[in-house]
């Protein structure tokens, strides 16, 4: 059923330096597709000389190790009950097949990218979409991706 909106979202994800995390999974259910409309990310960094960081959207084909994270609807007057699933702040990191978008982003600041339907990522039915991130130096972060199911 298209038109439902959500976000996943997570604040203080700690990453530390140099080494890739999945700060945010997002899970389509088995019988239909999720479109990502929208991704923002922001750091906390305080350095304006540190360097930036890696933020990437990717297909991921395991949970790898995360902790369970409840994706929000946009408008709560939809009665349906989303069927995508999300996780957060990978221990062990998921496999990671294929890099579908990519930025650099210094840790001082944040970005937010919006996807139309030509540019849009979408999460194949039972599929996993993940955003990996990499700072050169330890940081914490808040990742938001906006959704359709």
């Amino acid at each position: 059923m298209a038109g439902r909106y959500f976000s996943a979202t997570k604040s203080g994800v700690a990453l530390t330096a140099a080494t890739a995390k999945t700060a945010v999974q997002v899970v389509a259910a088995a019988n239909h597709a999720v479109k990502v409309w929208g991704l923002s990310v922001s750091f906390n960094g305080v350095s304006n000389t540190d360097e930036p960081a890696l933020v990437q959207i990717v297909r991921q084909t395991d949970a790898g190790t995360m902790t369970a994270l409840t994706p929000r609807k946009k408008d709560d007057s939809v009665g349906d009950d989303l069927d995508s699933t999300a996780q957060h702040t990978a221990s062990a990191e998921p496999t990671t097949t294929d890099v579908l978008w990519e930025s650099y982003c210094h840790p001082q600041t944040g970005l937010r990218e919006f996807f139309n339907e030509k540019t849009c990522p979408v999460i194949g039915a039972g599929d996993r979409l993940g955003v990996r991130l990499t700072a050169p130096d330890a940081v914490d972060c808040t990742v938001q991706l906006d959704c359709e199911e």
